[in-house]
Parts: C-alpha cells; structure tokens; sequence
C-alpha cells in the first residue's frame, strides 16, 4: 500500500515509525487531531497510531472529542488554530457543517487533511476508507447467505460521506438481487443503546424480517442484542472489523455473519504522512482510498486492527 507514496513523500514508513531528516525536524512541527468521537475502539486505534507516529518524530499533539457536535468540534478547531497547529487532522462529526472550520484552517496556514470521512473546505488530502465496496461487499454477502431473497433493513447513521457511501454500497448490492427488497431504513446513530431500540422497532413492525446491514459495528452490536433478545431468525452484517464484532462472528450459529473491516491505524499514519510531505512542500493526492476487507467465521480468527 506504501509504495503509492514513495515519489510523494518525504518520510518513510517502516514498522509503524516515521522518520525524517534532522533539517526537517529543526522546527518542532504541532498537529492538532479532531475526532467526531472517542466512545468508540476504531477512533481509540487511531488517537494510539497518532500518538506514537508524533512521538516517533518528536512533534506536539493536540487531541480533542467533538462528542458528535459540530457546534464544539468547530470550537476545538478553532482552539487549536490559536495553538498554531502547523497540520490539522479532522475527522469531521458532519462532513457539511465543519466546512467553516476547514476554511479557517487553511486561511490560518495550517495543512489540513480529513481522516476517515469527507469535510467540505479546502482540503489538503483527504484519507478514507473505500466505504462504497464496505457496503456493497456487505450487501453481497447478505444476499448470498440468504439465498438472494427476502426482506433487509438499514441501520443508518450520522450524514457524513462515509456513512451515505456505505449504504449506497450496499443499496446497490441489493437491486442486483429482483427477489430482495429492502423494507426501512432507521437511523441508530452508530450508538449501541440506539441501535438496539431502534432494531426492537424493525423487528415488531416486520416479524418476517431476514437481514439487516449497520453501518458500522457498535451499532450493529446493538441490533444483535435486539435480535437475540427477540429471538428472530434475522442475519447481520456490518463495517468496522471492531474487536467485539470479530468475537461475536466468531460464535457458532451468531446473527453476526459478517462486518466489512476497515484499517484505522493505516488511515491515521497514511493521514499524517501525507499531512506532513504537504508541510515539507510536497504535491500530495487530493484523496487516497484504502482498501476494506470482508471479515466473516472463515477468517475472522487472528484478525485485528
């Protein structure tokens, strides 16, 4: 995956270090890091990869938990530009509403790059999952375990890119299939506790229920809860590749068959590495796409972020 960047960057990637010339490093270099959230392991990974690439090249790291509001994420930016932050990660809590923050990012002189979902702005690069496949290859996965027929649901969540992409992934996964129908769409907010009230509702309202795709994995825990709970015969797949979703699609006979797993620790270090070749005077792509991986029973064991 590394090799994209060899003509590109001025560091090198090599056992999860980041190293760079001295006259490069003359200069401490201060990042700032805003995540939608901190409640979650995939975001935990990422603040883990950050601290120790920063670490490893003696930078200043500022880390801030918008908690899902982009009224104080734009705050925590704002916090951080008065830090003189010379490179801003965001991984936006809206992809629309942060764009302001974006905006004053780049007039202050900071090198901004979104992480794992799209922010409107002038962007410097943005690093992401390719959420499309994460879905469609989901929604395969689904028809094809439910023999191409019967009725799905969507468990929706927050409106950014990443989220909209995977349901159009798997949206288009399911029109391939005349005999499926997918039957509501509910938003569980990627939450647990959410997931769970909102999954108890789909399976009252359609008892004849046969799958059900999250967007993402703590959702989804939630659903299985519900489905457990009710005791429907209902499959479940998802996106993440969270440590609780491999154990619980490690089990024999689970719901849970299957989660498209993302690379959170490659996006962080693929993010800043990009941040800084850009900072060093680099051309950098505009986007870089990291690959997802289909994770179910057959090899699920040993997998980790």
């Amino acid at each position: 995956m590394f090799s994209l960047f060899k003509k590109t960057l001025p560091v090198m990637l090599a056992g999860g270090m980041l190293l760079a010339s001295q006259s490069a490093l003359a200069k401490q270099i201060t990042i700032g890091v805003s995540f939608q959230e901190m409640n979650n392991d995939y975001f935990v990974s990422m603040k883990q990869a950050l601290e120790q690439a920063a670490g490893d090249i003696g930078a200043k790291l500022y880390i801030a938990d918008a908690h899902h509001d982009v009224s104080k994420q734009i705050n925590d930016v704002e916090d951080m530009l008065q830090k003189k932050v010379d490179i801003l990660l965001i991984n936006p809590t809206d992809s629309v509403g942060v764009q302001s923050a974006v905006i004053s990012a780049h007039k202050a002189g900071a090198v901004v790059v979104a992480i794992d979902a799209q922010a409107e702005g002038p962007l410097d690069s943005f690093v992401g999952s390719e959420n499309y496949d994460a879905g469609f290859q989901a929604g395969e996965y689904l028809a094809k375990s439910l023999g191409n027929k019967g009725k799905v649901a969507i468990l929706d969540g927050i409106p950014v890119v990443p989220i909209l992409e995977r349901v159009r992934g798997f949206e288009d996964a399911i029109k391939k299939h005349p005999e499926m129908k997918i039957v509501t769409k509910q938003n569980g907010k990627q939450e647990r506790d959410t997931a769970l009230t909102v999954t108890e509702n789909m399976l009252q309202s359609t008892p004849d229920l046969a799958g059900i795709f999250s967007v993402n994995d703590v959702g989804a825990l939630g659903a299985l809860a519900a489905i457990e709970s009710n005791g429907a015969k209902v499959k479940l797949v998802s996106v993440d590749g969270q440590p609780e979703a491999i154990k619980e699609i490690l089990k024999p006979n689970s719901p849970f068959i299957a989660t498209s797993a993302q690379f959170p620790r490659d996006q962080a270090r693929i993010a800043l590495g990009i941040a800084l070749a850009r900072y060093w005077g680099a051309n950098v792509p505009s986007t870089i796409p990291v690959k997802v991986k289909l994770i179910d029973s057959s090899n699920a064991k040993g997998f980790s972020w």
